[in-house]
């Protein structure tokens, strides 16, 4: 389950690789929705996504528990770099099962952060197959694009941040955000 304590310790733990990205306003687009918004510009992110933050969290408490000497995942895009980026971090192999239709520029990255792309068919079975072939030829752990609690704990510093940015904390106010609109994915969604 989780909690604000695990949302907090999942910050203290990525806070060092990640950056504080800016939270701006736009008086046009508050004019026309008739309400005050603050945008979390995690397009600024490392890898450009808030998907880093997951990432991070998740490779980085697989090497504080020793749970294994590689890293794996599927994913066509952010995750697949996020899983990348974190993995070159702390020195360990990644491997990232990709279908064959994903975008050029997105294989091009997770190469550059040094993982090994595997490809597959795009289906979510293919996928899966691909990620248990790998685990069984190398070891690796999956850190599971969508249906990990620690990505999503490390995804929600992105939320934490916006909260103490722009939120009450930093205006000493009564300033309560009605809304928070977050992306969400996976296969049920």
């Amino acid at each position: 389950m989780i909690s604000f304590d695990t949302i907090q310790a999942a910050h203290d733990r990525v806070r060092p690789y990640i950056h504080r990205t800016a939270v701006l306003t736009n008086q046009t687009i508050n004019d026309r929705a008739g309400a005050e918004l603050f945008f979390k510009c995690e397009n600024f992110q490392k890898i450009g996504a808030f998907k880093a933050r997951g990432g991070l969290n998740a490779i980085l408490q697989v090497v504080q528990h020793k749970e294994g000497n590689a890293i794996t995942t599927h994913s066509s895009g952010n995750h697949a770099q996020a899983v990348a980026f974190a993995a070159r971090q702390v020195g360990l192999p990644a491997y990232i099962v990709m279908p064959r239709t994903a975008p050029q520029v997105k294989k091009d990255a997770v190469m550059g952060y040094g993982a090994e792309i595997i490809e597959c068919e795009p289906t979510l079975e293919a996928r899966e197959a691909g990620v248990r072939e790998v685990m069984e030829r190398t070891g690796a752990v999956l850190v599971h694009p969508f249906d990990d609690d620690r990505v999503i704990a490390g995804q929600a510093t992105a939320a934490k941040e916006l909260i103490e940015d722009a939120g009450m904390e930093k205006y000493g106010t009564e300033r309560k955000f009605d809304t928070i609109l977050a992306p969400v994915g996976g296969e049920d969604c």
